[in-house]
């Protein structure tokens, strides 16, 4: 998938809808989560301070699997989640990229062109990933 264009989708949940295709001029970091997974809370505060520090270039569009709501958005008013994030249970979504790991991300370049690809926790704050990030 690395190179190519990003499968489009659209998840609506009870709070919110993403139409990946309606995010415009800015790179994308598309994050596969579950407030179930360890890997996946560990790496939650940075993918925060990133979309913070970065907003102006970066939307992190993050969707989750959990297939408990009442899990779902208890862990978001815990957690203080201030990015874009909506829940797919039937994993339609991530069926799409052939997502197998939690978490698993993508970077997605401005054209819409997958640019990289991430399994497992990834810390967003490092200063490498943030200057590629800026690259793009």
């Amino acid at each position: 998938m690395i190179g190519q264009r990003a499968p489009d989708f659209s998840v609506r949940d009870s709070d919110r809808s993403v139409h990946l295709a309606d995010i415009k001029d800015k790179v994308i970091v598309l994050n596969f989560w579950a407030t179930w997974c360890p890997p996946c809370v560990e790496e939650i505060p940075s993918l925060a301070v990133m979309q913070s520090q970065l907003q102006d270039r970066v939307q992190v569009v993050a969707v989750s699997i959990d297939e408990d709501p009442e899990a779902y958005h208890r862990f978001l008013q815990e957690h203080g989640i201030q990015f874009l994030t909506v829940r797919d249970p039937q994993r339609k979504s991530p069926d799409l990229y052939g997502t197998f790991g939690w978490p698993e991300t993508y970077i997605i370049d401005r054209r819409g062109i997958i640019r990289r690809k991430f399994i497992g926790a990834v810390d967003w704050t490092n200063p490498d990933m943030l200057e590629y990030l800026k690259t793009l």
